[in-house]
């Protein structure tokens, strides 16, 4: 790592939107001190064997890693109800599609808008919305009304390289070490 140069480039306004600022704050000080480059509001416009282009500016790269954001399957397009941009399904809010509330669809498969922000498409949400879609399903078989969709966002962690990590629980808010330790504590566990 010592010998290569590492270019991070962020299509968006800043890196880790999902988290606050004091966070992103940190993540990015963090992997400056490992000698990356950040770049934010730097959209690829396209990639080749020997590197990158970002707007008018060439990188050369021996290798290129292409992190950008994920898509639904293509099986949910099939259904010929709305979706986003991203292909996902716009659920009604208790996970059911619209006009067939015999099909639920969770995960990142599924969007759906809590408090004005779209749910995120991490495990959490999926497991949290498969237990309620299977809870739905029993309502519909006892001809009960079915509930809208509650997701409890239990915090989210990110790595930021060895020894350095950022984590938000809602209550608590921390980056560095303590963060890296707690995730891998969390995650092992």
């Amino acid at each position: 790592p010592s010998r290569a140069r590492i270019v991070l480039l962020e299509a968006g306004p800043t890196i880790l939107a999902s988290f606050p600022p004091p966070l992103r704050d940190a993540a990015r000080s963090s992997l400056s001190a490992l000698g990356i480059e950040v770049r934010e509001r730097t959209a690829v416009t396209s990639v080749d064997a020997h590197g990158v282009t970002a707007g008018d500016e060439r990188i050369v790269a021996g290798t290129v890693l292409w992190a950008a954001g994920v898509a639904a399957s293509r099986l949910v397009t099939t259904l010929g109800v709305p979706h986003d941009r991203a292909g996902r399904v716009l659920v009604e809010p208790d996970l059911s599609i619209p006009g067939h509330p015999e099909v639920f669809v969770v995960g990142d498969a599924a969007y759906l808008e809590q408090n004005g922000t779209p749910l995120p498409g991490v495990a959490q949400t999926a497991m949290q919305g498969g237990v309620h879609a299977a809870r739905m399903i029993l309502c519909r078989q006892r001809h009960q009304p079915t509930r809208r969709f509650a997701y409890h966002d239990k915090g989210s962690m990110a790595i930021v390289g060895r020894g350095s990590a950022i984590a938000d629980f809602g209550w608590v808010r921390f980056a560095g070490p303590l963060a890296w330790l707690s995730w891998l504590f969390l995650h092992i566990f």
